[in-house]
């Protein structure tokens, strides 16, 4: 890992796409469509709020923060009278895994193993107080297939990460739409990000209206100096809400982690068609 990178984020670099990949995938929306889940909307939302239970939208437009609640209502509770969470859960670690063997076909078992188990590690040591996805995801059963259990630990590492994130955004006093504004401002695509969440035009510019007033962004929609310290603020306080769990680690172990774990990475970093999380292209 590169010592200018926060050992927390380089982590995270190599461990999103791992949990991400299945969602753009076909097993996984063959594996929900089999559970009666029809549609992009109604496999995502059921896919990651199945952990919480037959909830309605509020807690998951709390939880995920960032999509736009008209999004979030067009398919919960809906969704729970046409698959149960039970179900969900099923069909979600059948298609991640389905589509893990297939793109890491020809990766050494033993290798995608190495990494499964120091994942595994790493969630059973997280502290997940203040963090209800990731608190929800590592009370799941432990999977006992290989692609589950790694597709599974890579995504208690990535919503318990998600959680602090949340909280730096919330402690910083932005809401889900400005977050998003200020990052395509920066490095995102607005046409790819803004309907993946659901914001419409009115509630983007407003929320880019409240960014220019907050010194954030120009009139012209580009991040002032300010707007970039106070996203590296928030960026490091996100690290620093998610390395506590590494801090017991030596740095050789992390080192032999991020090298076992980034070709597994890069294959299915490589079929993710948009990147919604904001990695960086060469990590």
């Amino acid at each position: 890992m590169a010592d200018l990178v926060h050992p927390a984020r380089a982590l995270w670099w190599l461990f999103e796409p791992v949990h991400a990949v299945s969602y753009f995938q076909p097993e996984g929306r063959a594996a929900f469509e089999e559970a009666g889940l029809h549609g992009r909307l109604r496999s995502y939302f059921a896919n990651r709020s199945a952990p919480l239970g037959a909830v309605d939208a509020a807690p998951v437009v709390a939880a995920f923060f960032n999509f736009a609640p008209a999004m979030v209502e067009r398919a919960l509770p809906e969704v729970w009278t046409l698959a149960s969470p039970e179900e969900a859960l099923t069909a979600r670690l059948k298609g991640a895994s389905a589509t893990l063997a297939r793109l890491l076909e020809h990766v050494d078992p033993a290798q995608v193993e190495l990494v499964a188990d120091a994942l595994e590690q790493a969630a059973s040591r997280l502290d997940c107080a203040g963090r209800v996805l990731a608190a929800a995801n590592a009370a799941l059963p432990r999977p006992s297939g290989l692609y589950e259990r790694l597709w599974q630990a890579a995504t208690v590492m990535r919503e318990h990460r998600g959680d602090g994130h949340v909280a730096a955004l919330v402690a910083a006093g932005l809401d889900g739409c400005e977050a998003l504004v200020v990052r395509c401002a920066m490095d995102m695509r607005r046409e790819a990000i803004q309907p993946l969440r659901g914001w419409t035009d009115t509630e983007w510019e407003a929320a880019a209206e409240r960014l220019v007033e907050r010194g954030w962004l120009t009139e012209r929609g580009t991040v002032t100096e300010l707007g970039r310290i106070g996203h590296q603020a928030l960026e490091a306080a996100t690290d620093l809400a998610a390395t506590r769990v590494w801090d017991d680690y030596p740095r050789a172990e992390l080192d032999r982690l991020a090298a076992a774990l980034k070709p597994i990475s890069a294959l299915c970093r490589s079929q993710l068609p948009i990147n919604p999380a904001g990695l960086p292209d060469n990590p």
